[in-house]
């Protein structure tokens, strides 16, 4: 007897679909259920009309996790566009805010998601209680993501590149050199500045800041003794050593908070900050609340005009 003799395409709804795709992203039963706000054998019931209904393991166990089958590759692909028609579709009549349900992704890296997420959750979720934030880290970003729903909106100074990707200028940022003050004075000079030693940052797979790659364009030479993988890192390193950082000015608000500060001896081009998002978003209501609420985070912490 066929698995799918019992069910048919009627037997599927947005709340299957959607944790199909939260098992499929977090390739995790329990983060899935975390991720979802249920219990993991509901997630697992889910699961198990799901492979009745389309007549495939769905998930197999991988050592202590699980893997997608090829079946569950293409479904979850499907499941985004079916989610995205029936967003499209309930919002149709005019959207309210209030009567949001769902969970919003955002890809950011240190500076944005501590300089911005924290009041846009406060903004979003005043309007909208049933709504949920999820942060991921953009590190290098690529186009894939937005393409594939893993975000629905990315914030970088360096957007990835497509013709069915949007993006729009948010605010800019000057790079600063920052330093432990306890440990060695300022930079007083270019000379002073490249005969210290630096700490910068490498995303992963080994992507380097925009500002090492224009000083090594420009043939300027600094003796790196450290890199990490995000910006929030930078603090630790630099604290109670003798060494230097140069990046975002904003970062003096967050990670790199009770350091001192001086400007680069260099005349550096300004950081700009972008949004991102994928074509499908263009005229989602509500994404455009979100990215209307986001402009709105960036207005208020006066961020429009260049910062530093």
């Amino acid at each position: 007897m066929s698995l799918m003799s019992d069910f048919d395409h009627l037997d599927l709804d947005g709340r299957l679909l959607q944790l199909l795709l939260a098992v499929h992203e977090e390739g995790s039963v329990t983060r899935a259920a975390q991720r979802l706000g249920v219990t993991q054998s509901a997630v697992s019931h889910g699961l198990e009309k799901l492979r009745a209904i389309v007549g495939d393991a769905l998930f197999v166990k991988s050592g202590r996790g699980i893997t997608p089958t090829a079946m569950a590759d293409l479904l979850a692909g499907r499941a985004r566009l079916l989610l995205d028609d029936l967003r499209a579709f309930s919002t149709a009549a005019g959207f309210d805010p209030a009567r949001l349900s769902a969970t919003i992704t955002i890809a950011a890296n240190d500076l944005q998601r501590d300089l911005l997420l924290p009041g846009l959750l406060r903004h979003l979720r005043a309007q909208a209680p049933g709504l949920s934030l999820r942060v991921i880290p953009s590190g290098a970003p690529q186009a894939a993501m937005l393409r594939d729903e893993t975000c629905q909106l990315l914030i970088t100074p360096r957007p990835p590149e497509g013709s069915d990707i949007f993006q729009k200028r948010l605010f800019e940022d000057r790079l600063r050199v920052f330093y432990d003050p306890a440990q060695r004075a300022a930079p007083a000079s270019l000379a002073d500045y490249l005969a210290a030693e630096h700490v910068t940052v490498l995303y992963e797979p080994r992507r380097s800041l925009d500002v090492d790659q224009w000083l090594q364009a420009q043939g300027v030479q600094r003796r790196i003794v450290a890199t990490v993988p995000g910006m929030a890192g930078l603090g630790a390193m630099l604290r109670g050593g003798p060494w230097l950082a140069t990046a975002p000015s904003l970062l003096g608000q967050g990670a790199l908070r009770g350091l001192a500060t001086v400007q680069v001896p260099l005349d550096l081009p300004a950081m700009p900050m972008y949004m991102v998002w994928h074509r499908r978003h263009q005229a989602d209501p509500v994404q455009r609340w979100l990215r209307d609420a986001l402009e709105a985070q960036v207005a208020a912490l006066g961020l429009a005009a260049t910062a530093g």
